[in-house]
């Protein structure tokens, strides 16, 4: 399916909302839990989830969403998870992508990575603009949001975003995110687009606050994690 059909698909907003959840999700997903999320009944759910497999926007698969096995464990159940591939559209066409990475490829060869990560830097702290670095996780989390990164707490249980940082308290829990805004260029480029990465996000949170970015990288992840800095108290 061409990724404009793919993205029409979306058009209706329950087909969106289910697709949204699915995603946010970062598991498998049953149907009986996207249609309580979504609002509607189950038989719909499962009609959307499957236009959303076909137009591959989702994958799925099925499990027993009991956790038991052997006799008397129930039915194997159709679950779903976000597809992994990319859908854009650009009218008229561009590719941004293969100048990104002419202009990757180009600055490894000529080592200028402390060049990029000061640049990326400089753009992170014009990107907050007046603006105090971060003050809590909090904020960071809805910086993060807004940036396209998909932010979730590890460690705050079933809650997510800003609701699990507030339950956590002074556990010191770890922002994730589960999407790298760069994730094509940096697959062909880790070490300099993730230097990058990591630049551009201490500029736009703040280096001398409460919170701090660092490296943690984890396959499937953004490889930068967000934390209380360590002269942070809470």
């Amino acid at each position: 399916m061409e990724d404009i059909d793919a993205i029409a698909v979306l058009q209706d907003p329950v087909r969106r909302r289910l697709y949204e959840y699915v995603a946010a999700q970062g598991r498998e997903v049953g149907r009986n839990e996207a249609a309580e999320a979504a609002g509607v009944a189950r038989t719909l759910a499962a009609h959307h989830l499957d236009k959303l497999t076909e137009a591959g926007l989702l994958e799925s698969g099925s499990r027993r969403l009991t956790g038991r096995s052997g006799p008397g464990a129930g039915r194997p159940a159709k679950v779903y998870t976000r597809a992994p591939g990319e859908r854009s559209v650009s009218l008229p066409a561009r590719d941004y992508r293969t100048a990104a990475e002419l202009l990757a490829e180009a600055a490894e060869l000529a080592g200028l990575d402390a060049g990029l990560c000061a640049a990326a830097r400089g753009r992170g702290a014009a990107l907050r603009g007046s603006a105090e670095p971060c003050a809590s996780l909090e904020e960071a989390v809805r910086t993060l949001v807004a940036r396209g990164y998909e932010p979730y707490v590890e460690g705050g249980g079933e809650a997510r975003g800003v609701e699990a940082v507030e339950e956590s308290g002074k556990a010191g829990p770890v922002v994730r995110m589960r999407n790298c805004p760069f994730h094509a260029v940096a697959e062909r480029f880790p070490p300099l687009v993730c230097g990058m990465n990591l630049a551009l996000l201490e500029g736009l949170l703040g280096v001398d606050g409460p919170v701090r970015a660092r490296m943690d990288a984890r396959p499937g992840e953004c490889c930068v994690v967000v934390e209380p800095s360590k002269n942070n108290n809470r």
